[in-house]
């Protein structure tokens, strides 16, 4: 069975497998002062939280991260999910649905007043599971990188 916990600092070295397993499905590159910096934001838990799916072995076999901000169509926070990545060799075991889930008790126990995500739109497999747990908007994602 998959458990789900929150990134610790010796956490690192099966955290950054996941990281670049992820960035690679996205064809990213992020340099490595940022990959660095990004887990040490995740490790304090403030601005940025984590977790890892562990599967029975001990073995971290997902990543999940996320965030809150203020909103201007509530009074309480909305939750963003930003990252999250099972290993190939563990799609299908639970482990997306359970950190959804753990992202959602975060959320709810939070105040926040919802938790949304974004994915692409060829991302049949991710999209599968994210039809089952939440509801498609119909939002199209714009962006300006500065």
């Amino acid at each position: 069975m998959t458990s789900i916990r929150t990134i610790q600092q010796d956490d690192f070295e099966e955290w950054s497998v996941l990281w670049s397993g992820y960035l690679r499905f996205y064809e990213s590159e992020i340099a490595d002062d940022v990959t660095r910096a990004t887990f040490g934001r995740l490790v304090k838990d403030r601005e940025l939280h984590g977790a890892l799916a562990i599967d029975e072995e001990g073995h971290a076999i997902g990543l999940v991260h996320w965030l809150t901000h203020a909103a201007t169509w509530s009074t309480g926070e909305y939750c963003y999910l930003e990252d999250l990545f099972v290993a190939p060799d563990a799609r299908g075991s639970g482990s997306g649905r359970a950190m959804i889930a753990h992202v959602r008790e975060w959320a709810e126990q939070g105040g926040c007043a919802k938790l949304y995500w974004l994915t692409q739109e060829g991302n049949a497999t991710a999209r599968a599971l994210y039809d089952r747990v939440a509801t498609n908007t119909g939002f199209t994602h714009y962006q300006i990188s500065l």
